[in-house]
């Protein structure tokens, strides 16, 4: 089992929006929605994406955890700089390389915990690559709108479909157009490439110093108070909807390696 690094964050005045509300301790958990935020690229934004999601349903009244593999701990560092008037989120250094990734998702984190965000390294071998993806309800693929990073995109997808024996159609991964500047040439190249892929292109985030200020205070975009954060939150919509959509999905069906495992049981 994973340590648990329950991190104390600062408490400096923040410019951020407070939490309106908590979740009860006695109310009943939902179930546990495990998201897993992917590139074997680095500085395409996993971070980023990693800590707006787990500020975004923290703020939402979700009981969230974040376990950061990355050994620069750059989500860890950000929840360092949370401030407790905010609503709290779970720490979980998962990047002790002493520790053999488990199995399940749930044998990682405290119970009750509703919302699982999993920023994971840079450089993934298969074998961390499949344990990182196995359990999870979402995979999560950021890439910038660069010549390198559309390339370096194609080659993370087909690992994860040979490696981590992610189905090609598999309706549990979504890319994500990250620091977009839009209608530009790259971007339009970056759009064609993703709709040529088959996967879902879950959402666009533009290029703004909002996600800058927002992460020197430990707070999500939701939480920023800054001329355009209010239109950058927005940005986020389709890609909740999409991942409470696989919250869904995975109840009503078994996820792929629950479907692999049922395939290499039945009697040939």
């Amino acid at each position: 089992m994973l340590n648990l690094n329950l991190w104390v964050p600062k408490s400096p005045k923040l410019p951020g929006r407070q939490a309106q509300s908590s979740a009860s301790d006695t109310d009943v958990p939902r179930p546990l929605l495990r998201i897993v935020i992917l590139n074997t690229k680095g500085g395409c934004g996993k971070s980023t994406l990693a800590t707006n999601l787990a500020a975004y349903y923290a703020s939402h009244d979700y009981r969230t955890a974040l376990l950061d593999a990355d050994p620069q701990a750059s989500s860890l560092h950000w929840l360092q700089n949370r401030d407790g008037a905010h609503a709290a989120i779970t720490a979980i250094n998962g990047a002790d390389r002493s520790l053999r990734v488990t199995r399940s998702f749930q044998m990682r984190v405290p119970p009750g915990i509703e919302r699982l965000i999993v920023d994971t390294p840079a450089a993934l071998d298969s074998v961390r690559l499949q344990d990182m993806t196995r359990d999870a309800d979402a995979i999560l693929i950021p890439v910038l709108p660069s010549d390198i990073d559309i390339h370096a995109v194609s080659r993370c997808i087909a690992e994860l479909l040979l490696a981590g024996r992610v189905e090609q159609r598999s309706e549990r991964v979504a890319v994500i157009a990250n620091r977009v500047k839009k209608n530009t040439l790259v971007y339009a190249k970056l759009q064609r490439f993703l709709g040529s892929l088959g996967i879902t292109f879950a959402a666009t985030l533009r290029d703004t110093q909002n996600y800058v200020h927002a992460s020197e205070w430990g707070l999500g975009i939701h939480e920023l108070e800054a001329q355009g954060a209010d239109q950058d939150a927005l940005d986020w919509e389709p890609l909740v909807q999409w991942l409470e959509q696989r919250r869904v999905q995975a109840k009503a069906m078994p996820d792929d390696a629950t479907a692999d495992q049922t395939a290499t049981q039945s009697p040939g």
